[in-house]
């Protein structure tokens, strides 16, 4: 498998365009992968070699670019992009390859998306992995405005909030639609209440870094949660976390207990 590029596949959910890529093994257990707020498919799961990790461990590997992002559609109007919108985009990327359940594993954005696939087909999610949010799926995660503010600033120059400028400058290096994500950031905020968590009944592991101002906590979350288990990402920030050994190591032990139980 060349680890730098995946070739993309295309299919249309409703008026927009989605890209996926869908590699491993075909007779593994399919886990499916939603990339965070600015990222993509390839910069979440690729390049931080969790496609290889997962399909040498077995499993078929599905993964999006979520609308907005990559090279899916990228429309401009806030209303495209509520979470209940966007997780319904990888579920039809499932009904389409004919994958009627999967582990499902998101990082930040991503995770919240996992959240509202399962609230929306718990009969899809065989298990879910929520990592780069913690409590904040429940809590909220910050002062989105002015990331959206930093997004369509005409420079990173005139960006002076420091989280701010940190997505401003990961969006730049990705060469993202800035216009797409500040419509997706004012729209993608949804929290998840205590009582939906509840319904949220299949195993769950939450992994959080250390250094993490923006996730919350992962042990409140994973408490919440009827079969959550916390993991934490020892001294690492929600950039780097994503793909530290320490997550690999814990994913591929939950998976090996909870999907071939």
């Amino acid at each position: 498998m060349n680890i730098d590029r995946i070739a993309m596949s295309r299919f249309n959910n409703g008026d927009i365009g989605i890209a996926y890529f869908d590699v491993g093994p075909r007779d593994g257990v399919p886990v499916l992968l939603i990339h965070g707020f600015a990222s993509t498919a390839h910069v979440n799961w690729v390049f931080t070699g969790w496609v290889r990790t997962l399909s040498e461990a077995g499993y078929r590997v599905i993964a999006l670019d979520n609308r907005g992002h990559g090279e899916s559609d990228k429309p401009h109007d806030a209303a495209a992009y509520t979470p209940p919108i966007m997780a319904g985009d990888s579920a039809a990327l499932l009904d389409h390859l004919g994958v009627a359940s999967a582990g499902i594993m998101g990082y930040s954005m991503g995770a919240r998306l996992c959240a509202f696939l399962a609230l929306a087909q718990k009969e899809t999610a065989r298990t879910l992995v929520f990592g780069g949010l913690g409590a904040g799926l429940i809590d909220g995660v910050g002062e989105w405005d002015k990331i959206a503010a930093a997004l369509l600033a005409p420079s990173l120059d005139d960006v002076t909030d420091e989280r701010g400028r940190m997505f401003r400058a990961f969006a730049d290096q990705t060469g993202s639609d800035r216009k797409a994500l500040a419509a997706c950031i004012q729209s993608s905020r949804t929290l998840v209440s205590p009582a939906e968590l509840n319904r949220l009944t299949m195993p769950a592991l939450v992994a959080v870094g250390t250094k993490d101002d923006i996730a919350g906590s992962p042990d409140r979350l994973a408490a919440a949660l009827p079969d959550g288990r916390a993991v934490h990402i020892e001294n690492r920030d929600h950039m780097l976390s994503v793909g530290d050994r320490i997550f690999k190591s814990a994913v591929l032990g939950f998976y090996e207990e909870t999907l071939y139980p």
